[in-house]
């Protein structure tokens, strides 16, 4: 594996992790930072699968074009799209006033997160967690 594809993987297990931890925290959770940290999370394993195969992207947080570019290498990603339209609106409107996650839109984002985040470690011969 290219090393800078296993600093993508690093990366997005430790936005998967934070997404968890808040979604579970029991006193002050920030569920907004929870919705981040899943689109980071999914946003970082497309990037590694980028890496992967050497396919050139620009910095973006638009989950569905940075699909597009992989789309001719993994046709059958056209399956997330669904999630990654979720997880897209969670790398900047959540972050200001405007826009608050509750408790049930955290779980959705971390739900979208987990099935992007399976899917792309099968294609990056990862191990897949149950």
């Amino acid at each position: 594996m290219n090393p800078l594809t296993l600093e993508w993987v690093n990366k997005a297990e430790g936005d998967f992790a934070s997404a968890g931890r808040e979604l579970r925290a029991r006193k002050d959770p920030n569920y907004d930072s929870a919705c981040f940290h899943a689109q980071q999370c999914a946003e970082k394993y497309i990037k590694a699968r980028l890496v992967e195969v050497n396919i050139p992207y620009r910095r973006s947080h638009d989950l569905l074009m940075l699909l597009s570019l992989i789309l001719p290498i993994e046709p059958t990603w056209q399956s997330i799209v669904p999630q990654l339209t979720v997880l897209t609106t969670f790398a900047v409107d959540y972050r200001y006033p405007g826009m608050t996650a509750d408790k049930a839109i955290a779980k959705q984002a971390y739900v979208c997160c987990g099935e992007v985040r399976q899917l792309i470690r099968g294609a990056l011969t990862l191990r897949i967690d149950r």
